[in-house]
């Protein structure tokens, strides 16, 4: 993938010479034209006659993007109504003639994504919080009363490390973006689908399932009697499959609809102490190779229109290592708006202690450019949680274990990735959420921040905007028992 995949272009290649063969000497000058994402350039480059792809149309409001689609014939896909943005695809000509359109303020493209995966509560100090502190509903602070959106492949609702006491599941929305699936010709292309569906069958299958049991799994004691549980075990779980298509168009569809629905999940009607609001997001996903930070894209449209409705969005940094020597963690993450938190893995050596190392395959920011570094870590190596042996992404698991029923085979798999690090610290938003409703995403990120448990191995710390951070790590290990402090005291 191209590494300068956000940087905005000006008239150039197709983009100059479309232009030119539009105008006529009857026409008067044009004004000036909108800036297109490199990605989204290099495709038009590469698209001939009737061939189509798709883009974002960027307007100054809804209305001038909605203008400029029909203008250019182009056919529209979904909208992004809150950001001022409508998907739409089309041949390279009718994209071309966007550009000029009134109020039309950036092209962006369709840009592929990967889930952050490779192939402990202790050392968070989270399962010390659900047994020691109680939070403002007078609960134990297991997340209860908050819904986290988990924005991956999907989930089987009815894994057992989601059933509660009663046999509900942890699991109070199920949904699928279908999004560029050509059947679907209307615009709302996120899908409430029923709530026993297992929508983490697709390639990546498996992923969803395993990054939810890390945000909420229920207590469970396993077959060979090892006991586990997910980083907020009492919060509620709004699943967002992305589809089977890695695109960007499925992602941001469901930041949007988060964006349009997190106050009531479940829908007009349904008591918030059956599906709490949602308060935060987990983004376990992100194009291979990092990138530069793209303030103009959709993702951070939407993601700053959330940190705006008080609802935090989580990041896994990325598995693509580094030395400093280059940026490599994932772009929407390095956006500096409080309340978005990029997360790097954090390995305890299997020990469960705070003094371990950072994974060798979490992506590094730039050492001379601390706006790209992970804000903090969590532990995602080596991390055990609900799966099944038959899906693609469970069966590269190294460690498979049985329960907690007798015919429960092959039920939890062990797995590492910063996509195992960033639902750590998505649970640990909904505790700290659970303690004090009223805190703003900024107030939350200041608490983890400030908090961090500062293990040496890796680069050494500085000082950056009143935090010691480093390249690799961040500001260090979480830890849940502090950030509460801080956060209440």
């Amino acid at each position: 993938m191209n590494r300068s995949l956000r940087r905005a272009l000006a008239v150039g290649g197709l983009s100059a010479l479309t232009a030119a063969v539009l105008a006529t000497p009857a026409q008067a000058a044009p004004g000036p034209l909108a800036p297109v994402q490199d990605f989204l350039a290099e495709q038009l480059d590469g698209l001939t006659g009737a061939a189509q792809a798709t883009v974002l149309v960027h307007g100054t409001d809804i209305d001038a993007a909605r203008a400029a689609v029909a203008s250019a014939g182009l056919r529209t896909v979904t909208e992004f109504e809150r950001i001022g943005v409508v998907v739409a695809s089309g041949t390279a000509e009718q994209i071309e003639a966007t550009r000029g359109e009134p109020g039309v303020t950036y092209l962006e493209g369709n840009t592929p994504i990967e889930f952050s995966q490779e192939t402990s509560n202790a050392a968070t100090r989270g399962a010390e919080a659900v047994q020691t502190l109680t939070g403002a509903n007078g609960q134990a602070l297991d997340g209860s009363g908050v819904s986290v959106a988990v924005i991956d492949s999907g989930v089987d609702p009815t894994h057992p490390y989601f059933r509660n006491d009663d046999g509900s599941s942890a699991v109070v929305a199920n949904l699928k973006s279908v999004c560029l699936v050509e059947s679907d010709t209307g615009t709302d292309c996120v899908l409430r689908v029923p709530g026993v569906l297992d929508t983490d069958t697709i390639s990546g299958g498996g992923h969803g399932t395993h990054v939810s049991g890390i945000v909420a799994g229920r207590p469970t004691t396993l077959a060979d009697g090892g006991q586990l549980q997910g980083a907020a075990p009492g919060a509620s779980i709004v699943s967002i499959s992305t589809g089977a298509v890695l695109l960007i168009v499925g992602a941001d569809s469901a930041l949007n609809w988060v964006l349009e629905n997190h106050e009531a999940p479940c829908g007009a009607g349904v008591p918030a102490a059956t599906c709490p609001p949602i308060k935060v997001t987990n983004n376990s996903y992100g194009p291979s190779g990092g990138g530069e930070f793209d303030p103009n894209s959709a993702t951070v449209k939407l993601q700053r229109a959330l940190v705006e409705d008080g609802v935090v969005t989580v990041w896994a940094a990325g598995n693509d290592g580094g030395d400093g020597s280059a940026s490599l963690t994932n772009p929407p993450g390095q956006d500096p708006t409080g309340g978005i938190l990029s997360v790097a893995s954090y390995y305890d050596q299997d020990t469960g202690t705070r003094d371990g190392v950072v994974s060798e395959f979490s992506s590094r920011g730039a050492a001379t450019d601390p706006s790209t570094w992970p804000d903090l870590s969590a532990p995602g190596e080596n991390i055990t949680s609900s799966c099944r042996l038959y899906l693609p992404i469970c069966s590269t698991g190294l460690d498979p274990r049985n329960g907690p029923g007798l015919l429960d085979v092959g039920t939890f798999n062990t797995i590492s990735g910063t996509s195992m690090a960033a639902p750590h610290i998505a649970g640990i938003v909904a505790q700290l959420f659970q303690a004090d409703p009223t805190a703003t995403p900024a107030e939350v990120e200041a608490a983890l921040k400030g908090t961090t448990h500062r293990f040496t191995d890796g680069a050494a710390y500085q000082s950056v905007d009143g935090y010691p951070t480093s390249y690799d790590k961040g500001t260090g290990l979480v830890d849940v028992v502090a950030a509460v402090a801080r956060l209440t005291e």
